[in-house]
C-alpha cells in the first residue's frame, strides 16, 4: 500500500512550523513505530492512537505500522500529532479519503475514548496553516474560536475522532468557527480604580506618564504607603489592545498553555513572586516556553519587593527591556519570544522599610542600606525611566473623603497620548531610538540649556539621557504640545532624582 500523508504543524517558540505525517502500513510482524525526532509525549501517542481508534469503532491494522514525522531534523514536541497520526492510519485502512488529508492541517490530542482535548498554540497553528497555504485547519473544538481570529483559513472544531473522520469523508458538515470574544472586558478593572487611592498625586502622575509612553517605573517607599495598590491599578489606565496586539498576546499565552480559547482583549498584568527562577521569568526550560516577561507582552510586569529577587534572575531583564524580546538559545534551536512590557517595580528604601520616614525611625545602618540597595545593579537601574518616592500618607490624606480622579479619566488622556505617538512615529515613545529619537525629541533654547546642566549635575549616562528625552516627549504628548517645552523636560528630570542612581 502506498504511503499516506497528513499535514500538521508543531510549535517552535510562538510560531508554528509545518510537519508532514507519513504513515506506511505493510506486511510483517504487528508493530507501531514513530520516527522523526519525536519527544516522549509524541512517542506515547502510539498507545493513545491505538486505543482511541479501537474505542471509536474502527479497527487498528494488525500489520507493521511506521509513522515518520518530517522533516526529521526538527524536534517534535507535545501531543498535537495524535489526530493527524490517527487519521493517516485510518486513511491507510480506507476509512478516510486519502485526498482529504492533503487539503487540511490537522492538530489535536486524543483521549482514550476517542475525544479531542485542547492543545497549546492554536492561534499560531492557524497562522502557520495560512502561511503554508492550507485552506482548512481541523483541531479540537475548544481551540476553534481562538484559531479563527487569524482569518483567511477555514477553522473547523471537532469533538471526537469519529467526527473528524466523518467531516473529512464528507458524511457530515461542521460549521467554520468564528472569532470568540474574551469574557474579560475593561469593566474587570472597575473594582481597581485610581479613585480608591488616597493622596499620592505624584505617584499617580508618574504612572500616567509611564502608561502613556510605555515607560518603566520604580516606586520606593515604606510599607503600607500604597505601592502595590497603585501598581495593581495600572492596567485600568492603559489603552485597549489593538487587533494585532490582541493576536500577539494570545499567541504567547496559548503557546505557554494559558490560552482561554478566545482572543485576549485586555492587557495582561503579571506579578510573579520574588522566588521565581530565571527560566520562569525569562522563559526557557527543557521544553522551552514563554516566561513571565513574555506573558506580560503589551501589558504590565509588576515586580513587588524588587531587591528580594535573585540578582541573577533580575539581570535577564536587561535584553527584553532594551530590545523588546527574549532570545532562548538551546543546542537544537534558538527561539525568540516577544517581551514588549511596561515594567513596574516596588521596593522599600531599606531592609526595615523606614529609611527617610519622618514618623518612624529607621533601624538600619548605612552599610545595611547600601547592601540592600546594591542588590539591584546599576545597568538594570539605568534601564528604568521613572523613579518615584511613595511616602507614608498623612492623617489628613488617610481621612480625606473627597472624590479622587477615576481611572477612566486618566485612561482617556493616556489613550489620546498613545494615538498621537502612533500617528507620529507608529510606536510608543519608549521604543524610540537612534535618528528617530533625535527627530521626535528635538529640543532647543532653554530646554537645551537645562538638559546640559542636568547631564553634568546628575551624571546622566547616554542611555539615561535618551530616557529623559523619551519621558519628556510623553509628558508633552499628554499636554497635547507639539514641541518639548522646559516644563516637560523639568518634569522628566524630576523622575530621575533617586538615591539609587547616586550610589
Amino acid at each position: 500500500m502506498a504511503v499516506c500523508r497528513a499535514r500538521s504543524l508543531t510549535l517552535a517558540g510562538i510560531d508554528a512550523l509545518p510537519v508532514e505525517v507519513e504513515v506506511d502500513v505493510s506486511a510483517g510482524l504487528p508493530g507501531f513505530s514513530i520516527v522523526g525526532l519525536p519527544d516522549t509525549a509524541v512517542q506515547e501517542a502510539r498507545e493513545r492512537v491505538k486505543v482511541a481508534i479501537s474505542n471509536s469503532g474502527y479497527k487498528f491494522p494488525t500489520k507493521k505500522v511506521i509513522v515518520n514525522l518530517a522533516p526529521a531534523h526538527l524536534r517534535k514536541e507535545g501531543s498535537a500529532f495524535d489526530l493527524p497520526i490517527a487519521l493517516a492510519v485510518l486513511a491507510a485502512s480506507g476509512a478516510v479519503p486519502v485526498e482529504s488529508l492533503g487539503e487540511a492541517g490537522l492538530v489535536g490530542e486524543l483521549s482514550l475514548d476517542g475525544g479531542l482535548r485542547g492543545i497549546r498554540g492554536a492561534l499560531s497553528m492557524a497562522e502557520g496553516a495560512r502561511r503554508e497555504g492550507m485552506p482548512r485547519l481541523v483541531l479540537p473544538e475548544s481551540n476553534a474560536n481562538e484559531a479563527a481570529a487569524i482569518g483567511d483559513v477555514g477553522v473547523y472544531g471537532v469533538r471526537t475522532l469519529r467526527e473528524a473522520v466523518d467531516f473529512l469523508g464528507g458524511r457530515t458538515s461542521v460549521e467554520p468557527a468564528s472569532v470568540g470574544e474574551n469574557g474579560r472586558v475593561e469593566e474587570e478593572f472597575q473594582d481597581s480604580d485610581f479613585a480608591d487611592v488616597a493622596g499620592q498625586g505624584f505617584a499617580k502622575r508618574a504612572l500616567e506618564v509611564a502608561a502613556a509612553g510605555g515607560h518603566n517605573v520604580l516606586m520606593s517607599g515604606p510599607p503600607g504607603s500604597g505601592k502595590t495598590m497603585l501598581a495593581r491599578r495600572m492596567p485600568g489606565i492603559l489603552p485597549p489592545l489593538t487587533t494585532q496586539e490582541s493576536i500577539e498576546v494570545t499567541k504567547v499565552h496559548s503557546a505557554a498553555g494559558e490560552g482561554r480559547g478566545t482572543l485576549i482583549r485586555t492587557r495582561p498584568f503579571r506579578a510573579p513572586h520574588h522566588t521565581i527562577s530565571t527560566s520562569g521569568l525569562a522563559g526557557g526550560g527543557s521544553n522551552p516556553r514563554p516566561g513571565e516577561v513574555s506573558l506580560a507582552h503589551h501589558g504590565v510586569l509588576f515586580l513587588d519587593e524588587f531587591p528580594e529577587f535573585s540578582r541573577t534572575t533580575l539581570e535577564v531583564l536587561r535584553q527584553p527591556l532594551e530590545d523588546g524580546h527574549v532570545t532562548i538559545s538551546r543546542v537544537a534551536a534558538t527561539l525568540s519570544y516577544p517581551a514588549r512590557v511596561t515594567l513596574v517595580c516596588s521596593m522599600n528604601p531599606c531592609p526595615c522599610g523606614y529609611a527617610g520616614d519622618r514618623r518612624r525611625a529607621c533601624r538600619c545602618s548605612a552599610g545595611q542600606i547600601e547592601r540592600y540597595q546594591s542588590r539591584i545593579s546599576g545597568p538594570l537601574l539605568d534601564r528604568l525611566d521613572l523613579f518615584v518616592d511613595v511616602p507614608r500618607l498623612t492623617r489628613e490624606e488617610l481621612r480625606e473623603t473627597g472624590a479622587a480622579e477615576p481611572s477612566q479619566a486618566i485612561r482617556e488622556r493616556v489613550a489620546a497620548a498613545r494615538e498621537i505617538q502612533t500617528e507620529r512615529q507608529g510606536m510608543p515613545n519608549s521604543t524610540l531610538a537612534g535618528r528617530r529619537l533625535r527627530e521626535v525629541c528635538a529640543i532647543g533654547g532653554d530646554a537645551e540649556a537645562l538638559l546640559s546642566r542636568a547631564i553634568d549635575r546628575m551624571g546622566l549616562s547616554g542611555r539615561g539621557h535618551d530616557r529623559v528625552l523619551r519621558v519628556a516627549r510623553t509628558v508633552a504628548d499628554i499636554s497635547g504640545e507639539k514641541d518639548i517645552q522646559v516644563e516637560h523636560l523639568a518634569e522628566a528630570l524630576n523622575y530621575r532624582r533617586s538615591s539609587l542612581l547616586e550610589r
